[in-house]
């Protein structure tokens, strides 16, 4: 391969696993095509039944594997992160998964201070952060003997949750902004190993969640008028992916084209 060929594809020779990516709608679909842009095999990981339960209802095509190795698992199971990444790890190159993007999130079973369970909360700590910090567990695992050919990379979303409230989704905003709250540590924790931990807060994407009403309130509050699509923190994350950002590490980053609160 010509050095152009590595300046057009970054990630070649490299195996990204990307979780949930249930819908074309989503950020999940929108990473998982800029990494494989970028040269990466990707490995997808979706759980439908999850969108069944939302009010925008499961993909009416199914979850777009679009070719790419795929399984679908519930991240609650607190067994299913090791499955995902020995999954993953099967049949990648040198049996090695070198990018993971945690992407995946529960949504609903979730309210204010007044009317939350402790179901809820623990629904989503199962989901949003232990899944997480479980999946980012096992890729480490790989590199306990030290760092390995290509660079580690971990990439973990959260929602702002630091930046405002979320009065309405207490579970959520608790879970997603504990991944913030721990970026540093893992990174830290993992840099010996040549891994790079960061979390990007990608703002308000339009996913199809929104009702009309709210759509519309939020939209006022960009200056762009618009609000962000899923490519738009797909090329943040992919871009991190890269070698190009190999001396980025334990950095929460925003991505949300100065949303107003």
């Amino acid at each position: 391969m010509s050095n152009h060929d590595n300046d057009r594809l970054p990630l070649s020779g490299r195996t990204a696993l990307v979780t949930g990516v249930s819908r074309r709608a989503g950020i999940g679909l929108a990473v998982v095509r800029r990494l494989a842009g970028l040269g990466a095999e990707v490995f997808l990981h979706h759980y439908a039944p999850h969108d069944a339960e939302q009010p925008y209802g499961a993909d009416p095509q199914g979850p777009p594997v679009d070719g790419h190795r795929h399984l679908g698992l519930d991240l609650a199971d607190p067994e299913a992160p090791a499955r995902l990444m020995a999954a993953a790890r099967e049949g990648a190159p040198g049996g090695q998964v070198d990018i993971l993007v945690c992407n995946h999130a529960q949504s609903g079973h979730d309210g204010t201070l007044d009317r939350i369970s402790a179901a809820d909360l623990d629904l989503h700590w199962a989901v949003d952060t232990r899944s997480s910090l479980l999946l980012a567990q096992a890729f480490a695992a790989q590199y306990e003997d030290g760092p390995r050919p290509g660079a580690g990379r971990v990439l973990l979303l959260t929602s702002g949750q630091l930046l405002g409230p979320m009065p309405e989704e207490l579970a959520y905003a608790t879970a997603k902004g504990a991944l913030a709250a721990v970026t540093p540590t893992l990174a830290d924790h993992l840099a010996d190993r040549g891994i790079t931990v960061n979390c990007v807060n990608p703002g308000p994407v339009d996913t199809g969640y929104a009702s009309p009403e709210a759509h519309e309130l939020v939209r006022r509050r960009f200056p762009a008028g618009r609000w962000g699509e899923p490519d738009d923190p797909a090329r943040l994350i992919a871009w991190l992916a890269t070698d190009d950002a190999r001396w980025i590490t334990g950095q929460v980053i925003s991505s949300e084209g100065g949303f107003r609160r």
